[in-house]
């Protein structure tokens, strides 16, 4: 059994070597020959003198290469570095200089656009473009520069370094909600645990056609690769602008699998979903954020014969809770219960136990536990630490999300702690009113936000997208929602907004949004 991520898909070659493992539009490989291009590549990484725990940079869609680079890294006992290809060359800059990149494979569009500044990752001294382009260019700093084809056809050496499975595996850095962002460190152990883990409860099989949609920065959006490999099924691979290309390439590839974030189920309950897609969608998941009951009930009416998972997860432990379709009916708006291989505590700030309904943080123990945050001792300290008075002194991850359990042991989400707003002496949770107002069904998102109050502390401010030809109106949608509603609880402002920014892994921007609204307030 593979202990080491890479081996995933070594032991799906040996087991089916035939069966179709990595498809990009008509591209497509085999396991038997995506192994032997991720150890083409592990070679090539230490022909260039790549060693054991450097950093590997990957700034690119999602395409063949990319997963390719991924576990051939991997493979080379190197860290993979995935960038999210939306970011812009500053903060691309950011993550090489953080992680001290050695490689960085991209793009030549992606490349131009950072070659004036890439000489400040000063550790940076090879770079492989996969696509047409003068690579003849030279660049301050990079010593060698690739074609994809030129690296992939290097001398080989003789074998693969040996590996642990607590080494490090994977860098993964977070959006950048809370300030900048933070390379979550992962090892072999955490994401092969994570995908075994998923794929019990996903029952993922070999016959499974899974439609990646999500960045591959993204803990979720990799466990999409991680679960098929693991059980030797197709991943197949989209980089789509509209909605309706995800439902269109459902019925042409004959997905059974397709996992997104609720701004996208959002936008897709939205559309005309043809009959043929309930023949083979097994099972849909979300995670990243509630998704509106609204929203679920209409995932249902579409596809009636699809199980839907409701998740919770954070980078920092990969994947902590899921919700079982049987008990959709009975607690729509629950986040379920432990994923198999994590523990999930609800705790006061001291550390004890919460009782029933008492809201508190929660905080996950076991194998998916992170190793912390890449050279950020102190953020490490104040997130990863062990539970005060517990017999159990091993490191847990205190999330920062207030959640509450119900009798049965079912987790409901409450919010951010740091997102909880402050008003007439009350804290309020975001999540409590948004629910609110989406239940009316006149809404495609809603975000609810404190500002500052010179007597209440803070203010209620509703940000809205509506539904098109609804006809809403402040006035309107204040009438239809105060009677569930406390007196504190009512919005002093509503904006209308055509679309709400995301940021890159497809999540509502909460923090953007609060900043715009606080910009718009100094310049009044």
């Amino acid at each position: 059994m593979a202990t080491l991520l890479h081996e995933l898909i070594f032991e799906s070659a040996i087991d089916r070597p035939e069966q179709p493992a990595l498809q990009y539009k008509s591209s497509l490989l085999n396991y038997a020959q995506l192994e032997r291009q991720i150890r083409l590549f592990a070679g090539s990484l230490q022909t260039i003198g790549i060693e054991p725990s450097d950093c590997v940079a990957i700034y690119l869609p999602k395409c063949l290469e990319n997963v390719i680079a991924i576990f051939g890294t991997l493979a080379a006992a190197a860290v993979f570095v995935p960038i999210n290809p939306v970011l812009k060359p500053h903060q691309v800059l950011h993550i090489l200089k953080d992680c001290d990149a050695k490689l960085l494979i991209t793009t030549c569009g992606k490349y131009r656009a950072l070659v004036d500044d890439l000489d400040e990752a000063v550790d940076l001294n090879n770079l492989v473009v996969i696509d047409d382009c003068d690579i003849s260019e030279a660049t301050a700093g990079v010593q060698h520069l690739f074609s994809w084809d030129g690296f992939m056809h290097l001398d080989q050496p003789q074998g693969l370094p040996q590996i642990n499975d607590t080494d490090l595996a994977a860098l993964l850095y977070t959006s950048g909600s809370t300030g900048r962002p933070k390379g979550v460190m992962l090892s072999h152990r955490n994401m092969v645990i994570g995908a075994k883990s998923v794929a019990e409860y996903l029952d993922n099989r070999p016959s499974d056609r899974i439609l990646v949609v999500l960045p591959l920065s993204f803990d979720y959006g990799m466990s999409q690769l991680t679960t098929a490999f693991l059980v030797g099924a197709t991943a197949v691979l989209i980089n789509y602008l509209l909605p309706m290309e995800v439902i269109n390439t459902l019925v042409k590839e004959r997905i059974t699998g397709l996992a997104a974030v609720p701004p996208l189920w959002n936008a897709l309950v939205e559309l005309q979903w043809p009959a043929e897609v309930a023949e083979h969608l097994r099972y849909i998941t979300s995670s990243g954020g509630v998704v509106p009951v609204e929203t679920t009930e209409q995932l249902r009416r579409n596809l009636p014969n699809t199980d839907i998972y409701l998740m919770y997860g954070l980078t920092e432990a990969f994947r902590s809770t899921y919700l079982p379709p049987d008990q959709l009916d009975r607690r729509p708006t629950s986040m379920g219960r432990a994923i198999p291989n994590a523990e999930v505590r609800v705790l006061q700030d001291d550390g004890k136990p919460c009782e029933i309904d008492q809201p508190g943080e929660l905080v996950h123990l076991g194998p998916l536990v992170a190793q912390g945050y890449w050279k950020d001792d102190q953020a490490t300290r104040q997130r990863f630490r062990p539970i005060p008075d517990s017999s159990d002194q091993s490191n847990a991850v205190w999330s920062g999300d207030i959640v509450k359990r119900d009798s049965e042991g079912y987790l409901y989400f409450i919010g951010r702690a740091d997102d909880q707003i402050k008003t007439s002496g009350y804290r309020v949770s975001p999540n409590e009113i948004e629910s609110i107002f989406q239940a009316t069904g006149l809404l495609n998102e809603v975000v609810a936000l404190g500002m500052p109050h010179p007597v209440l502390g803070q203010s209620i401010v509703l940000i809205v997208s509506p539904k098109l030809d609804q006809g809403v109106t402040e006035e309107s949608l204040i009438n239809l929602c105060k009677k569930q509603l406390t007196s504190y609880m009512i919005p002093s402002r509503i904006i209308f907004r055509s679309t709400m920014p995301t940021n890159p892994h497809g999540k509502l921007d909460r923090k953007l949004m609060a900043q715009q609204l606080m910009d718009e307030i100094v310049d009044q």
